[in-house]
């Protein structure tokens, strides 16, 4: 990690980060081999950002006739870039790490998810298993990669007070420490546009303030009967509890979604992410609690809204002492501004994807504070 940076410090890409990339190659001509590091990347056009991302995440055109210095390959960067923000964002890490973390990754990788560097470094950030940032699998999978980022960025004392360049330095230990300057103002361009394109401009929740509870204790009873899923006992993460099968009474619609959403057990959870490919290999294309549910209703022919704020208004509301399986229940925050979705599943048991670090898993309801309830297939 630490040759790689020293050759970007000097403003000298290295023929090991250009190898393949002809675009990146084109980028570096004479006059930006001799840039002052200071001032590379400055007075940074943060309009053409914006449509970049929008042409990108939101899939509404082609970005062939807009440039940005430093971003030579959107279609690869401005990805990576949304994860390492939602990344920030899910680990209620504040708008200047975020911008701490572009602003590396953009040194280091130039926010590319690399297969090679100096030694044995990798991916955006180019950690080192060698020096204890995790396996090589673990440091290739960007949602890892930027934890491991902002945890240790966390753990320095007045990080905050810092410049970027020295926030970034006491995290990266670069033999070059004023480089990480130069990608400031891109960075801030890069976070802001950026969150604006995540639910709710990227202001959903303030996820990764619980506990490993992922809701508050019930203080009331919950559900019919009182079937509260304790009888199971403890459910191994990402698995189906031995003997749960769909209530025989649930509509046809229901069985599709509660099949579907099980399907994802297991699965990581990603704030932002859209749970349109929850197996593969892009983070965005992993779970939150939202989207999880969106996705579920989605593959039976239902429509539902993206966040937890609307959904809180879809179909209509039950009483959470009555619940039906594929009813969706709230919790964190309050009745009127949930923070939190799952689905019921019958027999006192919640699917949901549940926060940074934990896959989408299966739960007794006895650990939820039910705030609201609403039924979607009548």
């Amino acid at each position: 990690m630490k040759g790689i940076v020293a050759a970007i410090g000097v403003c000298c890409l290295s023929p090991l980060l250009l190898a393949g990339t002809a675009a990146m190659a084109a980028a570096t001509s004479n006059s930006a081999h001799n840039a002052d590091c200071t001032t590379a990347g400055a007075n940074i056009d943060t309009a053409a950002v914006a449509k970049q991302v929008t042409a990108i995440l939101g899939g509404k055109g082609s970005t062939t006739n807009i440039h940005v210095e430093g971003l030579d390959l959107p279609d690869e960067q401005i990805p990576n870039a949304k994860t390492i923000v939602a990344t920030g964002i899910s680990l209620g890490v504040p708008e200047q790490g975020q911008v701490i973390a572009l602003a590396t990754a953009m040194q280091e990788s130039r926010l590319r998810n690399l297969n090679y560097g100096d030694r044995d470094s990798l991916g955006l950030f180019q950690q080192r298993p060698s020096q204890g940032w995790g396996t090589a699998a673990q440091i290739r999978d960007p949602v890892y990669t930027s934890t491991k980022f902002y945890k240790s960025l966390l753990e320095v004392r007045g990080w905050q007070q810092m410049t970027i360049a020295q926030a970034a330095q006491a995290v990266q230990a670069s033999g070059f420490p004023g480089a990480y300057a130069q990608w400031e103002q891109l960075s801030r361009a890069l976070q802001k546009a950026v969150a604006k394109a995540l639910p709710h401009g990227g202001k959903d929740t303030q996820p990764g303030k619980t506990n490993d509870g992922d809701a508050a204790k019930s203080t009331g009873s919950i559900c019919a009967h009182g079937v509260d899923g304790s009888s199971w006992g403890a459910i191994p993460e990402g698995a189906v509890p031995q003997g749960y099968s769909i209530p025989k009474d649930a509509p046809p619609k229901v069985r599709d979604v509660l099949q579907w959403a099980m399907q994802q057990l297991g699965t990581q959870y990603q704030w932002g992410g859209a749970c349109t490919n929850p197996h593969g290999p892009d983070p965005m294309g992993r779970c939150d609690c939202s989207s999880l549910m969106q996705q579920a209703y989605a593959h039976a022919g239902i429509s539902l809204t993206r966040t937890t704020y609307t959904q809180v208004t879809e179909g209509k509301p039950v009483s959470p002492n009555a619940l039906k399986a594929g009813d969706l229940v709230f919790s964190r925050g309050s009745a009127a501004h949930p923070e939190h979705v799952g689905m019921y599943m019958g027999a006192g048991l919640v699917i949901n994807a549940p926060r940074t670090t934990k896959p989408v898993r299966i739960e007794p309801i006895k650990g939820w504070t039910v705030l609201a309830a609403r039924r979607i297939v009548t």
